[in-house]
């Protein structure tokens, strides 16, 4: 004896499946912002560490340039600018805007007061050129490899 099961599933609305996808494309592409105009737009103060890859560190130092140039009187974008030049090995050059950095928080205005973060990070890092650029220390240990 032949028999005949009957569908389980229940037919699709065409109709119903339409409305869905319809919705679901306005959901997702409302949540999609369209890209700000370069031109008129300036970079952000928090620009410069924006994903960067330590092979495209070049790229990077040249989008912080524009930071640096967009927001001269800020230390934050000096500083970050001086993370980019150490990784890249260059540190006269990160040392100077460490120090450009500690120069610039320091004629900040006391109200607001600047992120605890960001003054010690600067102070520690100017203090740390500070050492590398004076001459060495008259007491230095001697290597281990000479006689002593």
């Amino acid at each position: 004896m032949l028999r005949h099961r009957a569908a389980s599933a229940t037919p699709i609305n065409g109709k119903a499946l339409g409305t869905a996808a319809t919705v679901a494309f306005m959901l997702l592409t409302g949540c999609v912002s369209t890209p700000a105009d370069p031109t008129t737009t300036l970079p952000g103060l928090g620009d410069c560490l924006n994903q960067v890859e330590m092979k495209k560190l070049r790229r990077a130092l040249a989008r912080c340039n524009e930071v640096v140039d967009a927001h001269p009187q800020q230390p934050q974008p000096r500083n970050e600018r001086a993370l980019l030049h150490s990784l890249t090995g260059d540190n006269k050059a990160a040392c100077s805007d460490s120090l450009a950095a500690a120069e610039l928080l320091k004629r900040l205005p006391k109200t607001p007061a600047p992120d605890p973060i960001l003054v010690e990070e600067i102070q520690l890092r100017a203090k740390s050129c500070q050492v590398l650029t004076t001459g060495p220390a008259t007491a230095a240990p001697k290597s281990a490899g000479r006689g002593a």
